[in-house]
């Protein structure tokens, strides 16, 4: 599929969601059956049913940089088992972990981390979600992050309901003053058990809703981050090395690859980034697209980030995509705090 034709087909869905559509589908209902059955199959020997183990990793980062009278930063994690960081063993080695340690380093604040994500969870939950971050007006968080999707395409959701329920929380932690980054629905493709034609029909239905997620995100005024290199080119390269136990779920260092794509992007919508590097460089193929060809883009190429720019256009609202620099994540340096409820 060419970029061209992506960008279409995440714009009819993006436009299925803000209009109320629900019938737009990624594949054939043929191809739906066997994705289902082989996705049930490849569950199964991955052991994905098991009992879900995630690390408590709630809690203070970055105690060493404590100003007096400046509060911490508020991080907070939504989504699915990705965003809880099920399949690792220490609190440190999950995403909500590696990115507050990160952002700590970088702003020189503490940060005070919470996790609301649930492993298993698909697009429909995040309202419970988003209701559990905002319940306490006078703790609003900083910047939320949320990885969702993979549970969507692998549970049959129409893309139009996934974006619609996407968008509608983006919008309701924005207008509550909190920054919001998406990374969208990773690359399914490469889930070491699935085979053809899954494989194949896989990738199309992920990068095909992680296209439609940023148009929805970015409407809203959130930011995204194209998460393939969690299930993506790295993790079919070396998958003994960035697959968990289970072959299913991130390892360790899937995580930190993860989290070291995503922490720029925290860190650049909360101003901290270096200014110089907010310009695009042209050199690295940045620049200002359509808005959704700036997502069919991104969600070809894991790592690229998509931000509202300008929102009318020739062809309707316009993006900047970059594809930045990629640090390493500091190690967190605190045991989390014993975690309120």
């Amino acid at each position: 599929m060419t970029s061209m034709s992506r960008a279409r087909a995440a714009r009819r869905i993006a436009a299925g969601a803000a209009y109320g559509g629900g019938g737009i589908g990624l594949v054939g209902a043929a191809a739906v059956g066997l994705l289902l059955a082989e996705v049930q199959l490849a569950k199964r020997h991955v052991g994905n049913g098991t009992v879900a183990h995630v690390p408590q990793a709630e809690g203070r980062y970055g105690h060493g940089y404590t100003t007096p009278g400046e509060p911490p930063l508020r991080l907070t994690m939504l989504g699915d088992s990705t965003a809880a960081g099920q399949g690792v063993h220490r609190a440190g080695q999950t995403p909500g972990a590696l990115l507050a340690s990160g952002l700590a380093a970088v702003a020189e604040r503490p940060v005070e981390l919470r996790n609301v994500a649930s492993p298993g969870a698909r697009s429909d939950d995040l309202d419970r979600q988003v209701a559990l971050t905002l319940a306490d007006p006078a703790r609003v968080p900083d910047i939320c992050v949320i990885m969702i999707g993979a549970n969507d395409v692998t549970n049959r959701m129409p893309p139009t309901r996934s974006v619609r329920h996407l968008s509608a929380a983006v919008r309701r932690l924005r207008t509550a003053g909190a920054e919001v980054v998406v990374g969208t629905c990773p690359d399914l493709g490469t889930i070491e058990p699935v085979q053809q034609p899954l494989r194949w029909i896989a990738r199309r239905a992920s990068r095909q809703l992680a296209a439609a997620q940023t148009i929805g995100a970015v409407e809203q005024g959130g930011r995204t981050v194209s998460l393939g290199d969690l299930l993506g080119p790295e993790f079919a390269a070396n998958p003994r090395e960035l697959f968990g136990p289970d072959n299913y779920h991130p390892s360790a260092e899937g995580y930190a690859t993860a989290a070291m794509a995503v922490l720029p992007t925290v860190c650049a919508a909360l101003g901290l980034w270096p200014a110089e590097e907010e310009r695009p460089d042209a050199s690295r193929r940045e620049g200002f697209l359509p808005v959704a060809r700036a997502a069919a883009e991104a969600a070809s190429e894991a790592g690229t980030e998509v931000a509202a720019a300008m929102p009318t256009g020739p062809k309707g609202p316009w993006a900047l995509l970059k594809r930045r620099r990629r640090r390493r994540v500091p190690e967190p340096d605190a045991t989390p705090a014993t975690p309120s409820g």
